[in-house]
């Protein structure tokens, strides 16, 4: 019998190949650590990660009234700023007709003696057809009527305080109500600017 048939088999200690494993194999230590390790990661958010991070959907839903609210009120400003602005365009261009009828008025205001004085004249017989005074007053006339100056004030019209001016009043029979007898100055306006009141006898019943 040779010494082969007298050795006896080794046990293999249990866990012994698992732990000769583990140590044999550094790299596949080193793959779970480094997995681990990612997993650590991969669970820690920085500030950028979160708000970079889509909303959800509660919180969109949240956040929907207050952007619902904010465009309203845009709006209503929005709203409020047009009409500003159109009351502001309409107050400027009244304000810019009444200052062209006032500058009118002024130069059509300096020509009035003249015009009386045509008047006059023509009272007299001496604006002759055809004379040159004639057509002085004439163009004169014109120019103040192309301005847009009104000559108003004539016998027979009812009396305005509003709008003639009383010089004198004359009691007058067959009279029931002011009446203007006699035009001494005639008046003159230019759309809402009273150039000069009509100066005239006013014809009153007799008490």
């Amino acid at each position: 019998m040779t010494d082969k048939d007298f050795e006896e088999p080794i046990d293999e200690v249990p866990g012994d190949s698992g732990s000769g494993a583990q140590a044999s194999d550094p790299e596949s230590q080193g793959d779970a650590a480094a997995s681990a390790a990612g997993a650590d990661g991969e669970a820690e958010l920085t500030i950028e990660d979160i708000l970079a991070a889509a909303q959800s959907d509660d919180a969109a839903a949240a956040d929907a009234p207050a952007d619902a609210g904010a465009d309203a009120d845009l709006l209503i400003d929005l709203k409020r700023l047009q009409a500003e602005y159109a009351n502001y365009r309409r107050r400027t261009e009244e304000q810019r007709e009444v200052e062209i009828e006032r500058a009118r008025g002024s130069i059509a205001k300096a020509l009035l003696p003249v015009l009386d004085d045509f008047d006059r004249a023509e009272k007299h017989g001496d604006l002759v057809e055809g004379a040159p005074l004639a057509a002085m007053a004439e163009k004169l006339r014109g120019i103040v009527s192309r301005m847009g100056v009104e000559r108003y004030g004539e016998a027979g019209e009812a009396f305005d305080p509003q709008q003639h001016e009383a010089i004198f009043q004359a009691p007058t029979p067959g009279t029931t109500t002011p009446t203007i007898l006699e035009v001494v100055e005639i008046g003159y306006r230019l759309g809402s600017v009273e150039l000069r009141p009509a100066k005239v006898v006013v014809a009153v019943p007799v008490e």
